[in-house]
């Protein structure tokens, strides 16, 4: 026996002991019982994938910007007038009325003033009737009447001026509003340039803020806003009423301010807010999950459920959300559009579908 021979039968005999390991484990099965083979049913073909039923909804176009809170009106209150300090109206944080007395200056010099010059109107009235009378009988000339009625006018001026030197030193409140606190101490002596306290109006209170210069066409008086700020989660409403006449050189963007009801003051002047402005609203539209829209190169397509079969339709899409894509043309309300599974599928791919629920 040559080594050719030898090298046969040791590969045969090799080959015998590998099938004799291998044959007791393979299940044939007798004619009642399927085979391994017979068993794998065509499920286990199909692709497993998750898939919702487009439906028509509401959307909201949205846009978001920062702003601030400012009060509907505000002023640092000063006096017209030098003075000692002698009587404070008020208490600082709360609310006062239009025209209610907050500072009252030492005021006797004025008043002094006031009744010396009414002792000289006396005087200067008797004067002028006595002329007059001698007047009408021709005993004085007209000149000498005229003068002693610039007297009396004079007189007369002089008082008046007077008397709004001494309105001067009360101090009253210009507008109802909310009054913060004060700088100044009963005795203190009060210069024209001295700060008192700051008025503020916080009721409506208003919100500024600013959009690209390109929605100036969406952006109108009237619109509604809502927004929140720092201090609440909760959201507040507001409306538009009045839009800068130009485009901001250096940014390019539009202010814009709008006004809040503030009846229980949780907003304050100062507060940063963000913002949130609907420039359109879509009645009935179609929105699928991004994860649904795959981008070609001629465009976007999706994959929807027929008759067992992954389907190609080719879409347009407009609006994003934080999760969601608008589709503008393409899908109908009713289709099943696949949302998992998207990049091993292709057109006519036997698939086996999970429905979810549209949120």
């Amino acid at each position: 026996m040559n080594s050719t021979v030898k090298k046969i039968l040791i590969i045969a005999m090799i080959l015998a002991v590998i099938g004799f390991i291998i044959y007791p484990q393979l299940d044939f099965g007798d004619e009642n019982t399927p085979s391994t083979i017979k068993h794998t049913s065509s499920s286990s073909s199909k692709l497993p994938v998750t898939a919702i039923i487009a439906n028509t909804t509401t959307l909201d176009n949205n846009l978001r910007s920062t702003g601030s809170l400012m009060a509907n009106e505000s002023v640092t209150l000063r006096s017209e007038v030098a003075g000692l300090v002698e009587k404070i109206y008020f208490k600082e944080g709360e609310h006062v009325k239009k025209g209610q007395l907050l500072i009252q200056l030492n005021d006797d010099e004025v008043r002094a003033e006031i009744e010396k010059l009414q002792f000289t109107r006396k005087l200067n009235e008797d004067i002028e009737y006595r002329q007059k009378q001698l007047l009408q009988r021709e005993a004085i000339s007209q000149e000498e009447y005229e003068t002693a009625l610039t007297t009396l006018n004079t007189t007369r001026a002089d008082i008046k001026v007077r008397q709004v030197r001494l309105d001067k030193h009360q101090i009253r409140a210009p507008f109802s509003g909310v009054i913060g606190l004060r700088s100044v101490s009963v005795g203190s002596y009060l210069n024209p340039s001295d700060n008192i306290a700051t008025l503020y109006s916080i009721n409506p209170i208003k919100i500024d803020f600013s959009v690209p210069g390109k929605y100036l066409p969406q952006v109108n008086a009237g619109d509604k806003i809502t927004f929140t700020t720092d201090a609440y989660e909760e959201p507040f409403s507001g409306k538009i009423y009045a839009i800068e006449p130009q485009i901001d050189p250096k940014t390019r963007s539009l202010k814009i301010r709008a006004t809040s009801e503030n009846d229980e003051n949780k907003l304050l002047p100062g507060q940063f807010a963000k913002i949130q402005l609907t420039i359109d609203s879509y009645e009935r539209t179609i929105m699928v999950p991004t994860e649904a829209i795959i981008p070609e190169l001629n465009g976007k397509k999706v994959y929807v459920y027929q008759n067992g079969l992954a389907q190609t339709k080719h879409v347009e899409t407009g609006i994003r959300t934080a999760d969601k894509i608008q589709v503008t043309s393409g899908l109908s309300a009713g289709d099943t559009v696949i949302t998992s599974g998207t990049l091993q599928l292709r057109q006519g791919t036997s698939i086996d579908i999970e429905l979810q629920g549209n949120e």
